[in-house]
């Protein structure tokens, strides 16, 4: 399965890259990644795609600190709503807590274990995907990340106890003690943060609960995030249509692969790109001509049809009314029709 991750974890890929002289644009094309991505924080990315990234690039610059770089340069808005409750929660412990909730809103192929003994609090990472451990800049720039958010909450002058990393050491150990500023432990059992029971008891200042307790239950709505490969291409689907880009080769950039896979899967799944794309469009259609100020030429564009005409004729097939009659209020009642094909743009 196709892990997603928030595009907004590439905020600070081309400068990062620029940095250490690589074109970030050429190193993206190289992995097949969509190149709007890095404009558009909200969009879902392959977190492979994001992982071949990394290591391509840490290994063409020679930077083996790459995913640090990246990491020292995020902090809390680059994980979105995530990031938002974290910042409202009243205690430190509850920030790491609700962080460990609802890190799958931004990351559904990533958990965080928080456990605890009467002194020492284990904040342990774990990075789905094939092999039995993900690469080393990704584990950088997420655990990375992770402690910047903690960071965050205490001030730039606390440290943790101990960080523990699965790989071996790096040629500059150096390195990583000046990002953490504690001992670093490499070739360990796992990827985790250690830090003081004490600290989870910190108060944060900042901190509003009307607000936390209305930024928890909108995430919560959100908070499970498709596991079936037709929920993904569904996701992927509405986010680039009401961009006004997209088709199965779009789709297929965003999950990692090619477009004959995307129409292999769904197939196995007992659907289409084109029955999602038309369901989708039917949604998004209804909502666009309520406004009688917006040109029907526009909406066409922005549904991928090739002309005005094509999407009168697919509208008039689909709901059973014309464009006018629905501006209008003529709803007539939903019954199974064919679909005529149109030309997409």
């Amino acid at each position: 399965m196709t892990d997603l991750i928030r595009s907004a974890g590439l905020s600070y890929y081309p400068e990062i890259a620029r940095s250490v002289g690589l074109d970030p644009r050429q190193m993206m094309r190289k992995v097949r990644l969509p190149l709007a991505c890095l404009d558009k924080p909200d969009m879902p990315i392959a977190v492979t795609g994001l992982r071949r990234l990394l290591e391509l690039s840490a290994e063409a610059s020679g930077a083996e600190d790459f995913g640090l770089r990246l990491a020292e340069r995020g902090g809390l808005t680059n994980f979105g709503p995530v990031g938002l409750i974290v910042r409202e929660q009243a205690t430190v412990g509850e920030a790491i807590e609700a962080f460990s909730r609802f890190i799958p809103v931004h990351h559904d192929g990533m958990k965080l274990d928080v456990t605890r003994d009467r002194q020492t609090v284990t904040v342990t990472l774990h990075l789905r995907g094939r092999q039995p451990r993900a690469p080393r800049q990704a584990i950088d720039m997420t655990l990375g990340s992770v402690h910047r958010i903690i960071q965050s909450l205490f001030g730039h002058d606390w440290r943790p106890q101990e960080v523990h990393l699965h790989f071996p050491p790096p040629h500059d150990r150096k390195r990583y003690r000046e990002f953490y500023g504690c001992r670093v432990t490499f070739n360990a059992d796992d990827d985790a943060i250690l830090l003081s029971a004490h600290d989870m008891e910190r108060r944060i200042p900042s901190a509003h609960p009307l607000i936390a307790s209305y930024l928890r239950k909108r995430i919560e709505a959100i908070q499970t995030r498709p596991a079936s490969w037709e929920g993904k291409v569904d996701e992927v689907v509405r986010i680039l249509l009401a961009d006004g880009d997209c088709s199965v080769e779009r789709v297929a950039e965003h999950l990692a692969c090619t477009r004959r896979t995307v129409h292999r899967r769904l197939a196995e799944a007992g659907t289409s790109f084109s029955a999602i794309l038309d369901a989708q469009r039917a949604d998004l259609a209804t909502q666009l001509v309520e406004d009688p100020g917006r040109p029907l030429a526009d909406i066409a564009v922005q549904l991928g049809f090739s002309a005005q005409s094509a999407m009168a004729r697919w509208f008039r097939g689909r709901f059973g009314c014309t464009i006018t009659e629905w501006r209008k209020g003529v709803r007539p009642p939903a019954k199974p029709v064919e679909i005529p094909s149109a030309s997409a743009a």
